[in-house]
């Protein structure tokens, strides 16, 4: 895919929520630790502040990787989906060819996925294998247990 990351609305409000709350709430009580570390004495010996800056290092880099990620960030309206293919946002009906069983995958962007839900990712392995497959068509997907083979029973928003 491209260097674009897509979001259904909900997700993309959350991301923006998540951002606000580490900037408005987390970002000053990492400064207020550091703060209360230096007052403790030589910075040299001190754990205590090593450790703070370090916190606060790691909440920067989430800051920025969220900001990174709002930045390349696109919404995909559920009314504008195309379900004669299968594409990201789409509820696929799938049939194993080995054994027979058959399941619903939501394909979803990265940050959404959530197997437990049955939103796997675009990019994982039975992802990437569906994508673009239509009804009836069967997609020979890789996965790191060897080869699955899945028809595609059913296409919906």
């Amino acid at each position: 895919m491209s260097g674009f990351t897509y979001f259904t609305k909900e997700a993309l409000e959350q991301l923006k929520a998540d951002l606000q709350r580490l900037k408005a709430v987390e970002r000053p009580a990492a400064s207020k630790a550091i703060a209360e570390a230096r007052e403790k004495g030589d910075l040299r010996e001190n754990a205590e502040y090593d450790a703070a800056k370090e916190a606060q290092g790691l909440l920067e880099a989430k800051i920025n990787k969220l900001e990174g990620d709002l930045a390349n960030a696109r919404i995909i309206e559920e009314g504008s989906i195309d379900t004669s293919k299968v594409s990201i946002l789409t509820k696929v009906t799938v049939t194993n060819l080995t054994n027979k069983k058959q399941m619903t995958y939501h394909l979803v962007s990265e940050k959404e996925a959530d197997l437990k839900l049955g939103k796997i990712s675009v990019t994982s392995p039975i992802g990437k294998g569906l994508l673009g497959k239509t009804v009836g068509e069967v997609a020979d997907v890789q996965v790191p247990a060897g080869r699955l083979q899945f028809k595609i029973e059913n296409i919906t928003v």
